[in-house]
């Protein structure tokens, strides 16, 4: 059996993630039972809410162990097969963690999912065609429900949650606003995934220029707002929504390092009539097939160019994940392990 490398969560962190909050570990990698499937991975996905999992404080998921393999999606191949509904050579994706191979019971429903890369990449199932996509679709379609000709912001524009929401949003008629980090990511958020008007908010540091440049983009006013990020931006749109309102709630990035994220001007809810919900996808699994397949349909047919930071090797996922905590990725951000 192959020696499977493996980065753990070695220790909490205290205020801002470091590198030193994880270790590589080696280890071999167990024979077979029955009904079990060996996966080497592909493609590793980094994703944000990873960090809220760090902590040892509640949270909307379990935290994540010291100690033991760090949690994750994970796109590969099987390489042996002790179970009769997967062969080996079969493209899957699953829950395999911060590892170069994992061993999967293959008769848990939902445990691994053979997947079709005739149309879309394998590293697509991870971010457009995956969870991140389905995220953007949920808080889409099922919250904040737009109608023809509304007017829709969503912040990380640029990355796997928000390409897709444009891309979803823009095939329902909407006026679709994004709001992402420096004038590159601006210009592939207008340019290749079809959105109306894209704001820099590095060039808006507070509430007030922020407020005034989402006027100019939304003359209309904001009807749905989908919300991955919090702090003064939050506060921003606050300004700018129109009465009945929708917002989903997706993450609220600004806050994972523990500090609280107060709201400016709350009374905006009731003076708008705002309906706000906050969901967590794996929650909604009843949704995902008829998700997966316009997210597929967008995507195999180009109306969504997805585009992928790729990190080479395991060992670089450490610093790959504290850089998407900041904003260096550029897309969804995946490790490529062969």
């Amino acid at each position: 059996m192959p020696t499977n490398k493996q980065i753990h969560l070695d220790n909490r962190p205290e205020g801002e993630a470091t590198a030193s909050n994880f270790k590589l570990v080696t280890a071999e990698t167990p024979p077979l039972a029955d009904n079990q499937v060996l996966v080497r991975h592909h493609f590793m996905s980094l994703d944000p809410y990873m960090r809220g999992r760090m902590n040892d404080s509640k949270s909307y998921t379990a935290n994540q162990p010291t100690g033991a393999v760090f949690q994750g999606g994970t796109a590969g191949e099987v390489v042996e097969s002790k179970h009769p509904k997967f062969q080996v050579g079969d493209k899957v994706v699953g829950f395999g963690g911060w590892q170069q191979y994992s061993v999967v019971d293959g008769s848990v429903p939902g445990s691994l999912k053979k997947v079709d890369t005739s149309h879309v990449a394998l590293s697509h199932y991870l971010g457009a065609v995956g969870m991140p996509g389905v995220t953007a679709w949920y808080g889409l379609v099922k919250i904040i429900a737009p109608k023809e000709g509304e007017t829709v912001v969503i912040t990380a524009a640029s990355g796997a949650v928000g390409s897709a929401f444009g891309a979803l949003a823009k095939a329902r008629g909407c006026r679709v606003v994004g709001i992402a980090g420096g004038p590159d990511k601006c210009k592939y958020v207008v340019e290749e995934l079809g959105f109306d008007a894209c704001i820099d908010y590095k060039q808006h540091p507070d509430v007030k220029s922020l407020s005034a440049a989402l006027k100019e983009a939304c003359p209309d006013g904001i009807d749905g707002y989908f919300e991955n990020v919090g702090g003064y931006i939050f506060d921003a749109v606050m300004l700018r929504l129109n009465a009945f309102a929708r917002i989903a709630m997706c993450g609220m990035i600004a806050g994972y390092d523990g500090a609280p994220l107060p709201l400016a001007n709350p009374a905006l809810f009731l003076i708008n009539r705002v309906k706000l919900e906050g969901f967590i996808v794996s929650e909604h699994m009843e949704i995902w097939p008829e998700a997966l397949a316009e997210l597929g349909g967008l995507v195999g047919t180009g109306k969504l160019k997805p585009r992928e930071s790729i990190a080479e090797g395991i060992e670089a996922a450490p610093e790959a994940f504290l850089g998407l905590l900041k904003g260096k990725n550029f897309g969804k951000q995946l490790v490529k392990l062969i």
